[in-house]
């Protein structure tokens, strides 16, 4: 039996993670985890980190910004692929950097459609199962 892959969804606003989770919740061989506190997301991924293929998190939250995470998140698992969300125009030069070195691997406007946010999802677990594979 394959081990399910780990799906964080990491947002300060609870109502967004649970609306995520719901729209989420159906796809075959995932386990989610939601967190409203993305130093208690960290410290879930650093135990569990070979085990997750996505991170997905805002990019403004208190105590660690999305940016910061999703670095911290790669230093661990270069593997894992993260999406970064934001409701705010991104033109900084560290998420440029980011986007071109491939520590984001995709970017979501919020507000997001349910739809485009499980067509990504299902997109970056194909790219994860490739590229495992190829190891």
């Amino acid at each position: 039996m394959d081990k399910k892959l780990l799906v964080a969804i990491i947002d300060d606003e609870l109502d967004i993670v649970n609306l995520f989770r719901e729209a989420l919740h159906n796809i075959k061989g995932v386990t989610i985890f939601t967190f409203t506190d993305a130093t208690v997301a960290l410290e879930h991924f650093r135990i569990n980190n070979s085990a997750y293929g996505i991170v997905i998190t805002d990019l403004r939250m208190p105590d660690i910004n999305g940016l910061d995470l999703v670095y911290e998140v790669k230093k661990l698992n270069p593997s894992v692929r993260t999406l970064l969300m934001t409701a705010f125009e991104v033109n900084d030069d560290l998420f440029q950097q980011y986007i071109k070195n491939r520590v984001i691997n995709g970017f979501l406007q919020k507000p997001i459609k349910l739809g485009q946010l499980h067509t990504e999802v299902i997109k970056q677990i194909d790219i994860f199962k490739r590229k495992s594979r190829t190891k």
